[in-house]
């Protein structure tokens, strides 16, 4: 299994404001990755390295190449998308489609086309007469009718409302992932993403927190529900986070075996959005 991004010490400051904190990452081909954090923990910073499109110290290859200085040859292989249109409103959607046949060599018109007949949007549409669902159904084909080792998704459903969101994932997982390619994905809306992802990389303060496949989360994380009398027992496996919920105490604990945390309750494996708040509540506390 090759390795598609390979960081080393990968760092970013404006300023006084250090947005990347001597990051390590490295993500290998035919994984879905979700980069999740708050609000200014670093993740588009990060993806506009990875993208040629920031400066930056330490070391980053994308594809076997500095996207600093070989930026054109690493777009042959990687594709964006925004969390914002792009696309002029007066442009028809049979233009889109040209325009990247002509500035992409590895674009297939036909399956562009293939993809939208399955969609809402219509060729001899403006992209002004687009809903937001239908301009990101737009985006996802022009994307996908590219034959690129790695996509990058930027909150690619933001705004978008239940239905739009589970059929933009479901088209990405059927119509365009596979071993030989790899999916970069960040979002706020992690509980619909994570059946999907195969890693999770948690970033805080431009620092990675966890980074673990969804298969060691399952093994190394555990979330019990405590009777009130069981507590202090609780907290003397040093739990990584605790809460109230409905006047029980719910305890996140990592690297603990199951005959310890039996006597305090059964035991689950949690959800990200769950783990997400233990490992970045649980540290500043």
């Amino acid at each position: 299994m090759s390795t598609l991004v390979r960081a080393k010490n990968l760092s970013k400051r404006f300023g006084n404001v250090t947005a990347l904190d001597a990051v390590d990452l490295e993500i290998p081909e035919g994984r879905i990755v979700g980069l999740i954090g708050p609000n200014g923990a670093g993740k588009t910073t990060a993806l506009k390295a990875l993208l040629g499109l920031t400066s930056f110290s330490g070391e980053l290859e994308v594809l076997g190449m500095d996207p600093r200085r070989e930026r054109h040859r690493v777009m042959q292989d990687v594709c964006f998308i925004a969390d914002v249109a792009v696309l002029p409103r007066w442009l028809k959607v049979r233009q889109a489609l040209q325009i990247a046949e002509g500035l992409h060599p590895r674009f297939s018109m036909s399956r562009a086309e293939k993809l939208l007949a399955a969609s809402e949007v219509r060729l001899d549409s403006r992209v002004g007469q687009l809903s937001k669902g239908m301009v990101t159904q737009l985006h996802l084909a022009l994307v996908m009718a590219i034959e690129a080792k790695l996509l990058v998704l930027d909150e690619p459903t933001i705004g978008l409302d239940i239905i739009y969101r589970k059929d933009f994932y479901a088209t990405l997982l059927n119509d365009y992932f596979d071993e030989g390619r790899t999916i970069l994905v960040t979002t706020h809306q992690v509980e619909e993403i994570e059946h999907i992802l195969t890693d999770v990389v948690f970033i805080n303060h431009g620092r990675i927190v966890l980074n673990e496949t969804m298969e060691r989360i399952g093994e190394r994380f555990a979330q019990v529900a405590v009777a009130p009398d069981q507590a202090a027992a609780a907290r003397e496996l040093q739990p990584v986070y605790e809460q109230d919920v409905f006047g029980r105490k719910i305890f996140l604990f990592q690297d603990r075996s199951p005959q310890q945390l039996a006597a305090l309750g059964e035991s689950r494996v949690p959800g990200i959005a769950d783990l997400f708040v233990a490992k970045i509540k649980g540290a500043a506390a």
